[in-house]
C-alpha cells in the first residue's frame, strides 16, 4: 500500500505501558475465539496522529520501540484514508455528514468503557466512546500467527473497525444490540455474523475507494486476511470441528465474498446483510 505522502489523521491517541498517554503529532490514538487467545476485529460483543509531521508523544517513561512507532504512524495514515473515503461516501450516497472515530493505539493493556483491552483481545470498536482500539503488536500476530501478512491486510483490520463505527453512526449497531439482548445465544450469534459480514462489505467499499494507493497483490492480501479469520478456519486451526451455531463472524468464504461485494459495487446499499436471504 502506497502511503508515502498520505497525511496522518489527528484522531489518534497513543497509550503506552498500560497508561493513558497523550496524543500524537502536536494535537495529540467479543467476537473473541478464546481457543486461539486472539480477538478479531470487534472483540466487544455489541456485536490520528501527526499533523503532517513531528514525533509521537507518549506517556513519560514508557519505552517506544521502532516497531511500535512504525505501526502507530501506519495506523494514523490508514485512518486518514478511511476519513476521506467515508466523508465522501456519506455525502454522495447517504446525504449525511460523517464524523470519524478516534483510534486508540496502545501497547500492553488499556481500558475502555467496553472493558479491558490487551493483545489477547485483539482490535475492537467500542460504541460507548466511539473509539477503536488497536494493540501495536497485533500486526505482527496477524502475519506470523495467522498467516495474513502484508500492509494491506493490516490496513483491512483498521478499515473493519472503522466500518463498525459507520454502522454505529447509521444506527445499525444499537438496533442489533437491542435485538440480541432479546434473543437466545444461537440467535444472537447469527445476528452478530450478519453485523460482521456487513462490516467486511463496508471494508470492501473503503478498499475500492483507495485503489490509487494499492499495489500489486494488495487485494489478495485483504481477501486472504478475510479468509484467515473466518470462524470455520479458526476452529479447524484450533483442532475443532466447525460448529456453525457458535460462529460470530462468518465463514472464510462468506467473509471474503462480502468484502468482494463491497469492493466490486462500492455501494453501501449492497452491504445490507440483514436483508439477505442467504449469507
Amino acid at each position: 500500500m502506497r502511503l508515502r505522502g498520505i497525511r496522518r489523521s489527528k484522531n489518534v491517541e497513543v497509550r503506552r505501558g498500560g497508561g493513558r498517554a497523550g496524543k500524537a503529532g502536536g494535537v495529540g490514538i467479543v467476537g473473541l475465539l478464546a481457543v486461539l487467545a486472539i480477538g478479531y476485529f470487534t472483540g466487544i460483543d455489541v456485536s490520528p496522529l501527526l499533523n503532517g509531521g513531528g514525533a509521537v508523544q507518549t506517556q513519560q517513561g514508557a519505552p517506544v520501540s521502532q516497531a511500535d512507532d512504525k505501526a502507530t504512524q501506519f495506523s494514523a495514515q490508514v485512518l486518514a484514508t478511511t476519513e476521506d473515503v467515508w466523508t465522501k461516501v456519506f455525502r454522495e450516497q447517504l446525504d449525511r455528514t460523517y464524523t470519524p472515530p478516534n483510534l486508540i493505539v496502545f501497547s500492553g493493556v488499556t481500558q475502555s468503557p467496553c472493558g479491558g483491552a490487551s493483545g489477547a483481545t485483539g482490535p475492537f470498536y467500542c460504541p460507548a466512546d466511539q473509539k477503536a482500539y488497536l494493540d501495536t503488536s497485533f500486526f505482527t500476530m496477524l502475519s506470523q500467527r495467522m498467516g495474513a501478512g502484508g500492509d494491506f491486510a493490516a490496513a483491512y483490520v483498521i478499515a473493519h473497525e472503522v466500518a463498525h463505527h459507520v454502522q454505529n453512526q447509521l444506527g445499525i449497531l444499537p438496533k442489533v444490540d437491542a435485538a440480541r439482548r432479546q434473543s437466545s445465544k444461537v440467535e444472537a450469534n447469527a445476528l452478530t455474523v450478519r453485523l460482521e459480514l456487513m462490516a467486511d462489505c463496508l471494508s470492501g467499499i473503503w478498499a475500492a475507494n483507495v485503489q490509487g494507493l494499492m499495489e500489486r497483490g494488495d487485494l489478495d492480501e485483504a481477501l486472504n486476511a478475510a479468509r484467515k479469520i473466518g470462524d470455520d478456519h479458526l476452529q479447524r486451526q484450533a483442532g475443532q470441528v466447525p460448529q456453525p451455531h457458535t460462529f460470530t463472524h462468518g465463514t472464510s468464504e462468506q467473509r471474503a465474498r462480502w468484502f468482494g461485494r463491497g469492493y466490486d459495487s462500492g455501494n453501501v446499499g449492497q452491504c445490507d446483510t440483514f436483508a439477505a436471504n442467504q449469507l
